[in-house]
């Protein structure tokens, strides 16, 4: 692209109906209900957060062309989805399928996949007493690996708005380790992947742009092949790497807030860590906000535990924003043009509370921070 820098945004679609959540929870379940029920947990906490625009269904392609749009208009330049695959289909893909990709604006923003190969926990809500269940498992095998990467080149890649680099579709994979583990070694995994480039190539592209998530490249230690991050992304043949969000990274203390500004503070930090230790590019993450509580289960108390009882970022104005913005653009300055890409999280991670969508609160601000530091290339 022609821009100086280029902007993607992460899209969580878990706003529309989907068959297998109506067999998990009910018949018509999306997380907007985990949204609307959200409630304060402190005082001071700020739940619920209402959408400006209403509760509405993300797999309208009337629906999504107001999101294109909102999201063109203020700089973004692609959205990259939340991708999953369990039990041998793709999940939640209604919103890319039929939102995006039926919308009559859709080549005004790229899309791209990140494949969360996670397993899929019983979280909606999570109780603090209890070990999650498993509802859908992540594992997959090298047969159902290679289903889903001609699932992806058939439906994605050929397509006129998927996000290229350089010429090669983007694919980024969110828990390589996970990966790794799953395919019995990076040896084999590297064979799995590498097969996937030659798909892509076969397809007509000039290769594949593989890109991993910093929170995926776990240390395996039982691997001495693969002792570090930098190894492991290395030894699998990553291009770039990038982060999911800033929890990911950050100190969780103190509870039950952190500044922003403090969390921002620390993610700099990491950026300049993580480039200097990977030697390929990294693209920093800004994360809007950060504020799981509306997953927790209101009958428990909301106290330090594993995940969502995760402290909440704080003070996390559009101005706190917009600060963080210009530290990424500062960062990517100094980077050859073609790596200058910043992520964001997100679009619409409703209930983390990292969303760009305008709320009842702040409106379009978080939308126009971005068309403020970025807009103008």
């Amino acid at each position: 692209m022609p821009a100086t820098h280029q902007v993607a945004v992460y899209y969580f679609a878990q706003y529309h109906r989907d068959p297998l959540n109506d067999t998990l929870h009910h018949p018509g379940w999306t997380e907007w209900e985990l949204v609307e029920a959200a409630r304060p947990r402190f005082p001071g906490h700020q739940q619920p957060h209402v959408p400006l625009w209403g509760y509405e269904d993300e797999a309208d392609p009337a629906v999504f062309a107001r999101k294109i749009d909102a999201a063109a208009d203020h700089g973004i330049d692609c959205f990259i989805y939340d991708w999953f695959w369990y039990q041998g289909g793709p999940f939640l893909h209604r919103a890319l399928e039929e939102g995006y990709m039926q919308a009559p604006n859709r080549d005004r923003l790229r899309f791209a996949l990140m494949w969360a190969n996670q397993d899929w926990w019983d979280l909606y809500p999570a109780a603090l007493d209890r070990d999650y269940e498993v509802l859908l498992s992540g594992t997959v095998t090298r047969t159902t690996f290679d289903a889903a990467c001609d699932y992806v080149i058939a439906h994605y890649f050929n397509h006129p708005g998927y996000w290229q680099l350089e010429g090669c579709p983007y694919f980024s994979i969110y828990e390589l380790s996970h990966l790794v583990n799953d395919l019995g070694g990076v040896e084999a995994t590297r064979a799995a992947l590498d097969g996937f480039r030659a798909k892509v190539r076969a397809a007509g592209f000039p290769d594949l742009h593989l890109n991993a998530v910093l929170w995926g490249l776990q240390t395996l230690p039982e691997d001495p092949s693969a002792v570090s991050g930098p190894a492991l992304a290395a030894a699998l043949g990553m291009q770039s790497v990038t982060t999911y969000s800033w929890c990911h990274h950050m100190d969780l203390t103190p509870f039950p807030t952190i500044e922003y500004a403090q969390a921002a503070g620390q993610m700099r930090r990491f950026w300049q860590k993580t480039a200097a230790e990977y030697g390929i590019p990294y693209h920093p993450n800004v994360s809007m906000g950060w504020d799981a509580s509306s997953r927790t289960d209101p009958a428990s108390p909301f106290v330090a535990g594993h995940y969502p009882y995760f402290p909440v970022l704080v003070n996390n104005s559009p101005e706190a924003f917009a600060a963080s913005l210009q530290d990424a653009k500062e960062f990517l300055a100094t980077r050859p043009a073609s790596d200058r890409i910043a992520v964001i999280n997100a679009w619409n991670e409703w209930t983390e509370s990292s969303y760009l969508e305008p709320d009842t609160v702040h409106g379009m601000a978080y939308l126009e921070a971005i068309k403020r530091v970025f807009g103008a290339g």
